[in-house]
């Protein structure tokens, strides 16, 4: 019997233009995914980049232990008898006040008539990890166009019910589940559940954790401030927004928070201004870092804005930070994201145990807000703009004026 010929395979090098050869990344093997390169030097050329992809698998995301995964930690600290509440990390040295409140509620449940993206069953984002043209960046036509309008419509709808929500009293894990069923009610997928095996339908980032924090039953406190991040995924698109939040009257009396929060707003706002075809997608680092400078606040540099349309995640990448090496240009029909991280104290982050939850090293306050943008003939469309009716919104900041913007 005839046996179909084995095609031939590219090099996953960057601009390699040679055959692969039978040469497998280790770690690719080992997660199920196949990635082949012409020589081991050029394995070893690409290894910096090639890695990332490991944590998109379900490898290790930033954290020292590979083996976590597979081993996690055993050691938990003894349910309150009263609540069932614990902390799952008794051991890990906490950078600022904040803990984990555990156990987390099971997954939620969609409607099998939901449309779902192609992570939602395994957790793995295999159409984010093809390499022909990762590096090449989407330009969308009208009709995608309008797709993307429509789910950052909706993605901004569940936002405002979710911060609506958002007061003293109630719990992160009770966020997750106005945003779950809200999402449901617009025939959406919340895009985080399952998303490199994130366990919640949306990320609830509180006082001093950067991103990516998980909702629990911790509950929200006057004084708090809180992130949240809501991405839908809606016949086919994905919409993707954030904004942070003063949990209480006790936060609005804080000038530390209220800096922190607008400093976070405000830099986004400004490196939207700059947004047209042309622009180099290294030029809103510029900008954000700028302004976050004068108002004595740092910029997170572990992680930055991103393409979005089919896909959650591809390119370009749109870093925070001055004097960055992203690489690109801004063309009509881009769409991306800018979601600037800023903190009060170091840049510097750390990440908790659970693999996601990253915290600023210094325990300091941390704040961060995010559009994503559709780039015009001759600017920018927000698509997910707030509404006249948006909860939220600016404040003044104690001892600044408007001087204290970006160019003045």
């Amino acid at each position: 019997m005839a046996t179909e010929a084995a095609p031939t395979r590219k090099c996953l090098g960057k601009d390699c233009p040679n055959d692969a050869s039978s040469l497998q990344c280790p770690t690719c093997q080992k997660l199920g995914l196949e990635s082949y390169f012409c020589s081991q030097d050029c394995f070893k050329k690409n290894w910096s980049e090639h890695k990332a992809l490991h944590k998109a698998a379900g490898g290790s995301s930033g954290s020292s232990n590979p083996l976590r995964h597979f081993f996690p930690p055993k050691v938990i600290s003894q349910p309150d008898p009263e609540t069932g509440h614990y902390n799952p990390f008794p051991t890990f040295d906490f950078t600022g006040k904040l803990r984990p409140v555990y156990p987390l509620t099971p997954r939620r449940e969609l409607p099998k008539s939901i449309k779902r993206p192609d992570y939602a069953k395994d957790g793995i984002p295999r159409s984010e990890q093809v390499f022909v043209n990762r590096h090449k960046i989407a330009i969308l036509n009208k009709e995608e166009q309008e797709g993307m309008r429509k789910v950052c419509r909706l993605a901004r709808e569940v936002l405002d019910i979710a911060a609506a929500a958002a007061v003293p009293g109630v719990t992160t894990d009770y966020i997750d589940e106005v945003v779950h069923n809200a999402c449901i009610e617009r025939d959406s997928y919340p895009s985080p559940l399952n998303y490199c095996h994130f366990p919640k339908s949306v990320c609830t980032s509180l006082n001093e954790i950067i991103c990516h924090g998980i909702p629990d039953q911790r509950v929200l406190e006057d004084g708090d401030i809180l992130n949240i991040d809501v991405t839908l995924y809606h016949n086919g698109f994905h919409g993707d927004i954030n904004e942070t939040y003063y949990i209480g009257e006790k936060a609005l009396q804080d000038a530390d928070s209220i800096r922190v929060v607008e400093t976070a707003r405000d830099t986004l706002d400004e490196s939207i201004k700059i947004v047209k075809p042309g622009m180099l997608f290294r030029d809103p680092g510029n900008v954000i870092e700028k302004l976050a400078k004068q108002r004595k606040c740092s910029v997170i540099k572990t992680y930055c804005g991103h393409g979005i349309n089919q896909l959650f995640h591809c390119s370009p990448n749109v870093p925070h930070y001055a004097k960055n090496k992203a690489v690109g240009t801004a063309k009509p029909g881009m769409c991306f994201t800018i979601e600037p991280m800023i903190a009060l104290g170091t840049h510097r982050d750390k990440t908790w145990p659970d693999d996601w939850t990253s915290a600023t090293q210094d325990g300091l306050r941390t704040a961060q807000f995010e559009h994503t943008l559709l780039v015009t003939e001759d600017g920018v469309e927000v698509l997910t703009a707030r509404l006249p009716n948006s909860p939220g919104g600016p404040v003044p900041i104690p001892g600044y004026t408007d001087g204290a913007k970006a160019g003045a």
